[in-house]
């Protein structure tokens, strides 16, 4: 009998899976990026070199961890197993997700239809599916933060196996993009502050989030060694732009200091300050741009003075540079359109270097055609997200009195991602709609669960009545 609850817990999980990649059916191929080539791209070498010993000297531009795994799933053949595998975990981490919910009856036919209608009506009003369809590793991200919820307050609710299951899928989460594992040691530092105040839903978790600290220190570590062992140098984030130069001197207070104080400055980047741009895209990819037109050596030197930049910036400009990452903030929070799934001829044109022969298929997909719904389904998302941000405002206080604390935690941990994933990527990188949008199916999925949670407190409550009046009866 247990193996065929496994069996049937197997085949729920994959019919959420195929749930999830109805963008890509519909494109007819795995949705990309420019980004996408470099993950793509990146692999073979990086493989040789841990794998094989070949000589170092191959630079990664993006992450090595995310590069690796989904080596070995299209070793440069096709990307489809990309988003496969990638539907899968998903559904895998939402299933565990929605069973906490569900402990009095885990494994009931019930629960497998609140699974399936959650993901389909989740999958086809946000941003989930057409994540989960990215060959980029943004939908790891939304994955951690639930995998912190399951470790931090469900993790009763797990097996042994599913908690290591759930820890690695965790700690890939955190290797597989630098704001990632921002984000979760941030979360860290906030469970740690609010179980020490006493916040009821951590009573008896300090085990639990010490747990969740202690995955994020080990992914640190294996990230400074990794890029010490690749590069000579050992580093956290390893070979970056300097984004943070890029985004001050688009706000303007870092463009200010640099015009009055270049003359006494030798600084790599005064040799460009009378043709700065005031867009952070100009600034780093823009051919001809500031640091497409650097040597390797100036861009040595700017990666290596944007630190003092910063701080000699935020000295002379605190309140200029406080507003204006503030409405960086406010303007990334409400921007999440699904609007970068277009075409590009970069992208395009690089394609069959890193999947040899993809490029005929793709040509034919509805990216490539601009025919992606992408309008139709960023206004749809826009509503349900602002429902959802009601409902879970008027859930709040009902949670609260009913002690749905597992709930709560959910709510805790999720409701902070999303904030400070606008805050992070919009004060240290750039505003973009894409930082916003792979996490912000969150909100709607938090929404559902709340209604899913409520209806099993009513359905307890019944039951208890049921149960007293069998008893009251002659």
């Amino acid at each position: 009998m247990r193996v065929t609850a496994r069996i049937g817990r197997g085949l729920v999980v994959a019919a959420g899976a195929l749930l999830m990649l109805w963008p890509a059916l519909l494109n007819g191929y795995p949705l990309l990026y420019p980004d996408s080539m470099s993950y793509l791209g990146d692999g073979r070498p990086l493989a040789r070199i841990l794998l094989l010993h070949a000589a170092r000297g191959y630079v990664a531009m993006r992450s090595e961890s995310y590069s690796l795994g989904i080596f070995f799933l299209h070793w440069n053949h096709t990307a489809w197993p990309i988003v496969v595998v990638q539907a899968l975990l998903t559904a895998y981490i939402l299933w565990l997700v929605v069973r906490s919910l569900n402990a009095d009856a885990p494994n009931s036919p019930r629960m497998a239809v609140q699974f399936l209608t959650l993901v389909a009506l989740v999958s086809l009003t946000s941003s989930l599916a057409w994540y989960v369809c990215f060959v980029m590793p943004d939908i790891f991200g939304p994955v951690l933060y639930l995998a912190i919820y399951l470790l931090v307050f469900a993790h009763e609710t797990l097996s042994r196996g599913e908690r290591w299951a759930v820890a690695a899928l965790a700690a890939w989460g955190m290797g597989a993009h630098s704001t990632h594992l921002m984000l979760a040691g941030l979360l860290c530092v906030l469970l740690a502050l609010l179980l020490l105040l006493g916040w009821p839903p951590l009573r008896a978790r300090g085990r639990a989030i010490g747990g969740v600290a202690a995955i994020v220190l080990f992914v640190a570590a294996a990230q400074i060694a990794l890029h010490g062992y690749l590069y000579g140098k050992p580093s956290l984030f390893g070979v970056r732009m300097p984004y943070l130069t890029a985004r001050i001197v688009a706000d303007g207070p870092g463009r200010w200091y640099l015009q009055q104080h270049c003359a006494t400055l030798d600084w790599a980047i005064c040799t460009r300050v009378n043709d700065l741009p005031d867009n952070d895209d100009d600034f780093l990819w823009t051919e001809g741009g500031v640091w497409d037109a650097a040597t390797p050596q100036q861009q040595q030197q700017m990666l290596a003075q944007e630190t003092p930049l910063v701080r000699a910036t935020l000295r002379a400009y605190p309140g200029a540079q406080l507003r204006a990452s503030f409405a960086n903030f406010r303007t990334e929070l409400g921007n999440f359109g699904l609007w970068d799934f277009t075409p590009n001829p970069w992208m395009q044109s690089e394609l069959d270097k890193v999947i040899p022969g993809a490029l005929p298929r793709y040509l034919q997909t509805r990216q490539a055609e601009s025919r992606l719904p992408a309008d139709f389904f960023t206004t749809v998302q826009q509503w349900v997200v602002l429902a959802a941000a009601l409902a879970i405002a008027a859930g709040l206080p009902l949670l609260w009195i009913w002690r749905r604390w597992r709930m709560l935690g959910l709510v805790t941990v999720i409701v902070p991602a999303v904030i400070a994933n606008a805050l992070i990527t919009s004060v240290l990188s750039e505003v973009d709609s894409r930082y916003q949008a792979r996490v912000i199916w969150l909100i709607p999925l938090v929404a559902g669960l709340m209604v899913v949670d409520l209806l099993q407190r009513r359905e307890a409550a019944r039951r208890s009545d049921d149960a007293l009046a069998r008893i009251a009866l002659p």
